[in-house]
């Protein structure tokens, strides 16, 4: 009898925490008391000289983000919303699914460093593009594989780098290349979610973790 205690008692511990996994590995900020400032939204990202800019959804935008911050030519990578019908969303608003906008990343380089279509190789790698309004958890339109291009040269990079893609993935890509709207920045909560939130939030050590060390980019 004792011996075959713990192994019930293992048995529950580890249903216990299958069942818990869901809510831990979503995109879903903790409630705790945020300061004003926190929930203003934050400054558009400034584009150098001789830099372009790129826009995506690819999921939790905090992953994604994390992910591009790291790239060498990268200048910066902020969260944010694109794609809807109404102007300055919040958060609350993007996660009713009313609104029609993406969670997004807006991605600011330098193309002498890092060519768009390097950068559009990460976005393949950076999430399954054969889920629709889905990542692994995250579900909603809010969540949807889009491609959003700024110039006919970018549409014709996204359309080209796409076809090469489908090669790597079993199931048909579900990925959307659209023309950019207005960019609304998330609230400063949102920005460098992952480097503020790692030891905080189990979503960062559960879903963003494992997938930045995966692509050697956790550092």
């Amino acid at each position: 009898m004792d011996s075959v205690y713990p192994t019930i008692m293992t048995r529950r511990n580890l249903l216990s925490l299958l069942l818990l996994l869901p809510t831990l590995a979503s995109c879903e900020p903790q409630k705790i008391t945020m300061s004003p400032d926190a929930k203003v939204a934050a400054k558009m990202p400034e584009v150098p000289a001789g830099a372009e800019v790129a826009t995506f959804g690819a999921g939790c935008f905090w992953c994604i983000e994390a992910a591009y911050r790291q790239i060498p030519g990268v200048y910066s990578a902020t969260s944010g919303y694109m794609g809807g019908s109404v102007k300055n969303p919040s958060y609350d608003d993007i996660c009713s699914g009313s609104t029609g906008h993406a969670e997004v990343v807006h991605v600011v380089f330098d193309p002498k460093k890092v060519s768009y279509e390097k950068v559009l190789s990460w976005f393949w790698n950076l999430h399954d593009p054969t889920t629709l309004n889905r990542q692994g958890n995250d579900v909603g339109d809010q969540y949807r594989s889009v491609i959003f291009y700024y110039s006919d040269e970018q549409k014709k990079t996204a359309e080209a780098s796409k076809a090469a893609a489908k090669e790597n993935f079993k199931d048909p890509i579900v990925t959307t290349i659209t023309k950019a709207s207005e960019f609304y920045p998330a609230e400063n909560y949102h920005q460098n979610y992952y480097n503020e939130n790692k030891s905080k939030n189990p979503y960062c050590r559960f879903v963003i973790e494992p997938k930045l060390k995966k692509l050697k980019l956790d550092h």
